[in-house]
């Protein structure tokens, strides 16, 4: 049994996480750029640790459970595999739930999707002494993050018990609770081990891969110390400011607001197709932010493939004009109320400028819009004097976001629909 097994971290692991490995602090969190091995190595941590504590149980976390399968769930089976103790463990697929066999202990995996649900969790042996928030930058609110830790609770006579929360994710923005809680000196919490690691600490990690990494510092230098360092986005100088995530319920905010809005930005090969759909209170001047769809390679049948999907082929939907055989063949294909965008002299600040007059709410399931939107700024010259025009980076969910509120800013040119939900 692995409890009885010596382990070499160096051979296993690699470099970088020695310390990591061994930490018992209470939060144990690791801000990695990509590639960075993070989420493999805990999961290897987990694996290895239960089969040594046998009174420890792990809960693992995401904002969304449908998003736990192709990551945690699957990097824990990947552990396993790579211990060579498969024959130990019994995976649930359905639930998703991984319990070791000799004890009973049990790996629960839940999303936040609802967190009161969390923390009525139990388990039969032992108790859950473990948390895991695995890509916890996608939790836009600190009280959910505290409501699950309070779940963590308990203790055992036990000379080598411990309790202990671990966080893993890549960085966003330096707005986000996750920098002041965990990395500003000042306002860290007590008991907190935090480390920030990047791709270099891979030693598995391909020549394809670490040259592409490589290359962001010679192409889109913002954009590498966030990918590539594992630094914060930085904030200064935000288009929008005026912004917040916040958990509420797309349909009752139809309801509420008098308009719903959606763009499309296309993309293709090294830039995703971006589709955004709003609902916008004219009145009390906000701009819900409900849907997104966000990803490269997406030909013209595939966009309109997932449009449909999701309830769109009815609705009016404002396209980069700059493409107008692509909005034709969308419109043969069946998406007969989209229209080009109307373009024109400074139609970029024109469009943002309004947006501006509004508070932007973004449900916490558009991840990609709330990343452009921590990094969107405004663009500065060569001796660093900010100019009056945005970044052409981070800029694709924020262009479709423009062309959408066209419907708002000119209501005569085409009426507001609804999405079926």
């Amino acid at each position: 049994m692995m409890s009885m097994k010596k382990i070499s971290t160096k051979e296993l692991i690699g470099q970088g996480y020695n310390r990591f490995w061994h930490n018992r602090n209470f939060y144990r969190v690791v801000k990695g750029s990509r590639g960075s091995k993070k989420s493999k190595t805990t999961a290897l941590n987990f694996i290895y640790r239960l089969m040594k504590y046998p009174w420890a149980n792990l809960l693992v976390v995401r904002r969304y459970s449908n998003t736990l399968k192709q990551s945690a769930y699957t990097d824990l089976k990947w552990a396993i595999n790579k211990l060579g103790v498969k024959h130990l463990w019994k995976t649930n697929e359905s639930l998703p739930e991984l319990t070791y066999i000799p004890t009973g202990q049990k790996i629960l995996l839940r999303g936040l999707d609802d967190p009161l649900k969390i923390t009525s969790i139990t388990v039969d042996n032992g108790l859950l002494t473990w948390g895991w928030f695995e890509e916890a930058y996608e939790l836009e609110s600190e009280d959910k993050f505290r409501t699950v830790v309070e779940s963590i609770r308990g203790s055992i006579d036990a000379p080598d018990f411990f309790k202990q929360i671990t966080i893993t994710f890549n960085p966003w923005s330096e707005r986000h609770w996750l920098k002041r809680v965990f990395f500003d000196e000042k306002t860290q919490e007590d008991d907190t081990f935090a480390i920030t690691t990047t791709f270099r600490v891979n030693e598995w990690l391909d020549d394809q891969d670490r040259n592409r990494y490589l290359s962001l510092y010679r192409t889109n230098p913002r954009r590498a110390r966030i990918v590539c360092d594992g630094d914060w986005g930085i904030a200064d100088g935000l288009v929008f400011d005026n912004f917040k995530v916040e958990d509420f319920s797309q349909e009752e905010a139809i309801r509420t607001c008098r308009d719903v809005a959606n763009g499309l930005d296309f993309g293709y090969v090294h830039d995703p197709t971006a589709f955004i759909s709003l609902a916008v209170d004219e009145k009390a001047k906000k701009i819900y932010v409900l849907d997104e769809i966000y990803e490269k390679g997406l030909s013209n049948q595939r966009i309109y493939d997932k449009l449909k999907s999701k309830g769109y082929e009815r609705s009016t939907i404002i396209a980069d004009s700059a493409e107008p055989k692509s909005i034709d063949e969308l419109k043969r294909l069946g998406l007969r109320r989209i229209k080009g965008a109307a373009k024109g002299k400074d139609s970029i600040m024109h469009g943002v400028q309004f947006i501006q007059n509004y508070e932007i709410i973004i449900h916490p399931s558009c991840k990609h819009f709330i990343e452009e939107i921590n990094n969107y700024v405004f663009d500065k010259d060569r001796e660093g004097n900010t100019l009056n025009k945005p970044i052409d980076e981070f800029n694709h969910l924020m262009d479709a976001m423009r062309y959408a509120i066209e419907l708002i800013r000119k209501p005569k040119a085409g009426a507001s629909s609804s999405k079926a939900w």
